[in-house]
């Protein structure tokens, strides 16, 4: 099974992806391809339901990759019940990467590239409100983790590389959440 990148929108799972040594597939690019237009427009057009559902059907296909692909998720992929088990049975290749809500909520208002359809619907407290629900979804599904607050798209992916080179991934002390943790 590939390892997974999993963490909420703008915790730098793309950025860092992009970086790795091994072939990356992008769930939100994949499904952009499959849909024929933006995951922004699929939103306003067939809503969040509709979505969830191309987004199940690409993850089923991307967990049946080799150990040696990276797949990157969107932030929401933890929403969906049929997610959390299929990410559950990858457990031990799947990578969370965290971020502060004021850092999560900087990087996603400064990147114009990506609109971001949950971001841009809602006010901040609402935003935030989102954050917190999908923070605690997230812990169940990784045993390795890495908070990027302080630390910027090489060094997670030189501190990934690192512990996958020496094969450390998921052998990692518990995470503790909701508090803050560093790697």
């Amino acid at each position: 099974m590939p390892i997974v990148l999993l963490g909420f929108m703008g915790v730098g799972k793309t950025t860092t992806a992009s970086l790795l040594e091994l072939p990356v597939y992008d769930m939100d690019q994949i499904i952009e391809e499959r849909i024929g237009m933006s995951i922004a427009d699929y939103f306003s057009l067939k809503g969040e339901t509709a979505f969830r559902q191309i987004e199940t059907e690409v993850l089923k296909e991307l967990l049946t990759l080799p150990p040696d692909c990276i797949v990157s998720t969107g932030g929401g992929v933890v929403k969906s019940e049929v997610n959390r088990k299929l990410l559950l049975e990858n457990k031990d290749n799947n990578v969370l990467l965290t971020a502060s809500f004021e850092v999560a909520y900087q990087r996603i208002s400064m990147d114009d590239q990506s609109p971001r359809p949950l971001f841009l619907q809602h006010s901040k407290d609402e935003f935030k409100a989102i954050y917190q629900e999908r923070m605690s979804l997230y812990q169940d599904w990784a045993t390795t983790v890495f908070d990027t607050d302080l630390l910027g798209p090489k060094q997670v992916a030189g501190k990934f590389l690192g512990k996958k080179l020496i094969g450390d991934l998921g052998v990692l002390s518990p995470i503790n959440f909701p508090g803050r943790h560093s790697q």
